[in-house]
């Protein structure tokens, strides 16, 4: 099955996306912010990045879920900055400090081209919603080149709905977060006390534009949506009620990835709530929740949890 994408370059969508995107960032509402700045003079909102996307690293991962990684890995890109900055954030230096290089659409485009000459079954763009603009700059000069592989969008889930329509028939499998249900803890979490009913909201866009994950026959994903959620200690996520919002709201037979690997990073053990990683049982809760809900995709790397005796 083909990249979406390279239709939409052929008849000239992806050009006017690319069009309406910067056009966008004179007056910066790409994301649920809407910090109105003018990222084309450089300006900075909240997600610190101007004109060109920062680049981190990049390269085939092969920790990602097995539907992306396949026998040859999923190819990674890393942007730094976000737009979430959650204060337990296993990437924290990438995300809060920013640590990374500008590229412009030719290096993005290059990146995108090794990484297919690499033999990775997809390009993996690694919290994208305040670079939506670059990397639909990039993507016409990485066609030239010849990318064919599949494109992921793997975010966060504080996207806004508009921005998720520019993606339409560009994007083939969509990687959301859904971290919290509850507006409180989102709020005290990463100052987005709407982020659940944004993330609802996108995840259905999500879902309508692309559906249920769909692999080939050796079980690499081309198109559909696949879900992650982070079990956190103390149930602070409110995952019993996302794993039925995603049964009920979208599919049952949506590929859901129910994480158990939270541990204290960034700025976490300043919260004591924070500070522990979950118990094996909150983590079988989770699982269990996910089955009662009708959930029946669900990735099945999980740790082997060991109880140490002191």
């Amino acid at each position: 099955m083909a990249a979406a994408y390279l239709e939409a370059h052929r008849d000239g969508r992806l050009q006017e996306r690319i069009r309406k995107a910067f056009q966008w960032m004179k007056k910066c509402t790409l994301c649920p912010r809407l910090c109105r700045v003018n990222r084309l003079a450089e300006e900075r909102g909240i997600c610190r990045t101007g004109r060109h996307a920062v680049v981190a690293s990049y390269g085939p991962h092969f920790g990602e879920e097995k539907p992306l990684v396949g026998r040859h890995g999923s190819g990674t890109v890393f942007f730094s900055h976000c737009n979430l900055y959650c204060v337990f954030c296993q990437n924290y230096e990438i995300s809060h400090r920013g640590e990374g290089t500008p590229v412009d659409a030719d290096q993005l485009a290059a990146v995108m081209v090794h990484l297919q000459e690499a033999g990775c079954h997809n390009i993996n763009f690694v919290t994208p919603s305040h670079v939506i603009p670059q990397i639909l700059e990039a993507l016409p000069k990485a066609v030239e080149r010849g990318l064919e592989v599949p494109l992921v969008y793997n975010t966060g889930g504080y996207d806004r709905v508009s921005a998720l329509k520019l993606l339409e028939g560009i994007v083939d499998i969509y990687m959301p977060d859904f971290k919290f249900w509850d507006a409180s803890v989102a709020g005290e979490l990463c100052s987005a006390p709407d982020y659940p009913e944004r993330a609802r909201a996108a995840l259905r866009e999500m879902h309508r534009q692309v559906g249920d994950l769909e692999m080939d026959a050796a079980g690499v994903a081309h198109r559909g949506l696949l879900v992650r959620h982070l079990v956190m200690p103390g149930g602070l996520a409110g995952s019993n009620e996302i794993l039925r919002f995603i049964a009920r709201d979208l599919s049952p037979n949506t590929y859901v990835n129910v994480m158990d690997q939270y541990h204290p990073c960034g700025e976490a053990m300043k919260m004591p709530k924070l500070r522990r990683r979950i118990t094996p049982e909150e983590f079988q809760e989770a699982l269990e929740a996910a089955r009662e809900a009708g959930l029946t995709r669900l990735d099945q790397r999980h740790r082997h949890w060991i109880t140490l005796e002191w």
